[in-house]
């Protein structure tokens, strides 16, 4: 028996790759073999760093640039990735808005709501039927800690990261016998941009390092192995699973 990594001669679509744990998925996907296509609001068309580290391990790398909460934007790249032989799709860009839910203004709903789960099924569907008309592919959401908690003060964003577990299992329902296995990984607190007002706060980051047994904050290359795993054919009998990467907290 023997158990594969190898993504010789795929392509991944990740999106949200410029930076952060995107960026940390796309150059895993790379060392593993794949050609990427990186997907973010603000990716240079050429001369970013994802694409210096992707091509740094021999693969190409091709950059879009779309703005996740633009309908319209997603439906042009989902159209252009619809006719397009892709292999992987990570469904990673997001954004967060911070308020108690009784104040939350109602664009900050929408707009968090657009990013985070609406665009991504738009991407998801199109590119979806070009892997179950071939009969083989893997899609990767990245899903939340808030996919099984509630959070404070980010409604919108624990409503449509929740969306993610259902829409995770509602798609391996219907195409895993068909060859395309559907899962997502759920970061727990990673030293990104999104959790910067929580380590600047000095009582929120102790309490949440004390309930963390690893005892320090997630880094993005922490999601790069899970990546790899969920997108090779080591994970062919995987499917409808939501995966914490969370150093324990939740089985604290």
């Amino acid at each position: 028996m023997s158990v594969s990594f190898d993504l010789t001669g795929t392509t991944a679509v990740v999106t949200g790759a410029k930076r952060g744990i995107g960026y940390a998925m796309a150059e895993a996907l790379a060392e593993a073999g794949a050609d990427i296509i990186g997907v973010s609001a603000t990716i240079e068309a050429e001369g970013s760093a994802i694409a210096a580290a992707v091509e740094a391990h021999g693969r190409r790398f091709e950059a879009r640039a779309v703005d996740f909460a633009d309908r319209e934007a997603v439906l042009a790249l989902a159209g252009e990735l619809r006719d397009r032989e892709i292999d992987i799709l990570v469904n990673n860009a997001g954004t967060i808005e911070r308020a108690p839910a009784a104040e939350h203004p109602l664009e900050w709903w929408d707009r968090v709501v657009e990013v985070n789960l609406s665009s991504q099924f738009v991407l998801t569907q199109a590119v979806g039927a070009g892997m179950l008309a071939r009969g083989r592919g893997k899609v990767i959401f990245t899903a939340s800690l808030l996919s099984f908690q509630g959070g404070i003060n980010v409604p919108g964003y624990a409503a449509a990261k929740s969306g993610i577990s259902g829409l995770v299992k509602a798609l391996a329902n219907e195409w895993t016998a068909r060859g395309v296995t559907v899962n997502g990984i759920a970061p727990g607190y990673i030293a990104t941009d999104n959790t910067q007002n929580l380590r600047d706060d000095p009582d929120r980051s102790k309490a949440i390092l004390d309930r963390i047994p690893a005892g320090r904050w997630g880094r993005p290359d922490d999601i790069a192995g899970p990546t790899v795993f969920l997108a090779s054919p080591a994970s062919d009998y995987v499917s409808g699973v939501i995966l914490p990467v969370d150093g324990g907290w939740l089985g604290r």
